[in-house]
């Protein structure tokens, strides 16, 4: 398993300014830095793709789609906008020599809304995932599809949803992220979802249930890597505990979860790396 860190664990955006978070994370002797594509005006993947190849870092990225880029609403220039945005961070991605890129990139992220998701919208979900998926193809990039928790989305909560959605797009580079935080809210079993992920599985957010440190809080990390060392899980694992609040996307972070994001990174990885070394899961 290749054990990483999010941005957001020392910072409230990607950019140029924050390029030298690449050293820190290849200082730590962890295998991969999580670049979150919510600025993409802000950075220069070719710059990106020097840095990483200077410390011998590898990285992948992720995002959220916000509205005006939420490709399952009823208006087609927003829909259009969100494909149009997707198949930019596709192309951010490859541009920085990378291959894996999910998130919440199915709808709009904390949507206002008291409905159900309609089929009209899973339909939707399905068409524009299905455009960036092509694009993914011509660059070699794989598209994550990120369950969260039902505050936070209502189409795609649980690991069975996104898969569905996956057999909805159809297309062969469309795989799946989870993440224990949102797992804990709507998972009936961290081991059951994340088994059934399978070979489907290129990307997990290792989160306590307060998005503090992990090992101090309520999440059964013994089950999580217990399935994960069941399915020899060699891909991309990342902290991703937030410090601050974020102009870009909604973190919620209204009190210190930790003393300061180096204490985050440093206790959370060693508790991580025990975990790893028990089920036989080392990078």
């Amino acid at each position: 398993m290749k054990l990483g860190i999010h941005a957001y664990a020392w910072c409230s955006e990607w950019s140029d300014a924050t390029i030298g978070l690449i050293d820190r994370t290849a200082g730590l002797e962890l295998d991969f830095i999580e670049i979150p594509l919510m600025t993409l005006d802000r950075f220069d993947p070719a710059a990106v793709k020097k840095r990483l190849a200077d410390a011998g870092l590898d990285a992948v990225t992720s995002t959220v789609l916000l509205r005006g880029t939420d490709i399952t609403s009823p208006d087609a220039d927003v829909r259009a906008n969100g494909i149009a945005y997707l198949k930019d961070c596709v192309r951010a991605t490859a541009a920085m020599g990378l291959t894996s890129f999910s998130g919440v990139v199915y709808a709009e992220h904390v949507k206002e809304t008291n409905d159900r998701p309609t089929a009209r919208e899973w339909e939707l979900a399905a068409e524009g995932l299905r455009e960036a998926a092509k694009i993914g193809q011509e660059y070699g990039v794989l598209i994550g599809l990120e369950p969260v928790n039902r505050y936070e989305s209502n189409l795609i909560n649980t690991c069975e949803q996104a898969l569905a959605l996956k057999r909805m797009i159809g297309e062969p580079n469309i795989r799946l992220h989870l993440d224990t935080y949102h797992m804990n809210i709507e998972e009936k079993s961290f081991y059951g979802a994340t088994k059934a992920a399978g070979g489907d599985l290129i990307h997990y957010h290792l989160c306590e249930n307060d998005r503090g440190i992990p090992g101090t809080g309520l999440v059964d990390w013994n089950s999580i890597f217990k399935a994960l060392g069941e399915l020899d899980y060699r891909g991309y694992a990342a902290l991703e505990s937030f410090v601050d609040t974020t102009d870009n996307m909604k973190t919620w972070v209204w009190r210190q979860l930790a003393p300061d994001g180096d204490t985050l990174v440093r206790e959370g990885v060693a508790y991580i790396r025990g975990l790893m070394r028990k089920y036989g899961l080392q990078s």
